[in-house]
């Protein structure tokens, strides 16, 4: 490893970052002068579909399977890489500029709700659905919901930038993060061998916020070749909680809404109607 003192003062480097150079900057704030798009429906989504994006898409759709008229929702691409999360009416939603961010206008003052575990739990009270109001099932829930928010930073900023995108492979930093996502894997197949779902045997918004993250890695979606390097197969708990809910027709359709890569035939950069499934994704398009 190249032997680096740190300076008495960090100043910016723009040229250093890897992938994600273009992008990243140490102030908030917009950098542009842009509205955000407005549509028909009572919940405006503005997305990507990480697996930050896909929680939000995945519980809407759910409420929707459960006939929550309330819930239908207009969702709009905000292409990351490009900076549309510095537009000012991005801003303006979600200050600090990360996907997620979602308004309710369904009352006489909108609403803004920002960061994935605020969106879950917002739309969980706003319709009574997959939090139980009722104790120890609500605390579990949510400490489950909040240990996702904790730990995922180990799993994507960690392990997938030093795994991933960093510019250069350092055996320090990837065994690091490796270790504690492994861990991580581990309090999940223990819990999981124990129960059907992270809350217990019902399905919630701990579940819709785990599983895009490591439910993707156990399913082989996540940093490539992340999934045998870290040998996922063996956590045999979450590996079965993880296809049960990659079956859900809920789920199946909330992983297709904003996504911009990939399978044609799995992305719907815009949703705007149920129908849109059927007609809009990128390989229709591609073929009128």
């Amino acid at each position: 490893m190249t032997e680096y003192t740190p300076p008495k003062v960090w100043t910016w480097n723009k040229a250093n970052g890897g992938t994600f150079a273009s992008i990243n900057r140490p102030i908030a704030g917009p950098t542009h002068d842009k509205e955000l798009p407005v549509g028909k429906h009572p919940m405006q989504l503005y997305s990507l579909a990480t697996p930050n994006g896909v929680k939000v898409t995945v519980m809407l759709e759910e409420l929707l399977a459960r006939g929550h008229k309330g819930a239908e929702y207009d969702a709009w691409l905000i292409r990351i890489n490009d900076g549309d999360q510095f537009g000012s009416g991005f801003v303006e939603v979600n200050p600090n500029s990360k996907i997620p961010a979602l308004t309710d206008r369904s009352g006489k003052t909108p609403v803004r709700i920002f960061e994935s575990g605020s969106i879950l739990l917002y739309l969980a009270e706003k319709f009574g659905e997959f939090l139980p109001a009722e104790q120890p099932a609500r605390a579990e829930i949510l400490s489950w919901l909040f240990w996702q928010m904790g730990s995922a930073p180990y799993l994507g900023g960690g392990f997938g930038h030093f795994y991933a995108y960093a510019p250069e492979k350092f055996e320090y930093a990837i065994d690091r993060f490796s270790m504690e996502v492994k861990r991580q894997m581990d309090v999940l197949d223990r819990r999981l061998a124990e129960v059907e779902y992270l809350g217990g045997k019902d399905y919630s918004i701990a579940d819709m916020a785990v599983w895009p993250w490591y439910g993707g890695l156990a399913l082989g979606r996540m940093y490539n070749d992340a999934a045998e390097f870290l040998s996922v197969q063996d956590y045999k708990h979450v590996q079965r909680w993880a296809q049960a809910i990659d079956s859900r027709p809920a789920v199946k359709r909330g992983r297709m809404v904003n996504r911009a890569f990939g399978e044609p035939a799995m992305q719907l950069h815009e949703r705007h109607d149920a129908g849109d499934f059927e007609t809009n994704t990128q390989d229709k398009l591609a073929a009128e």
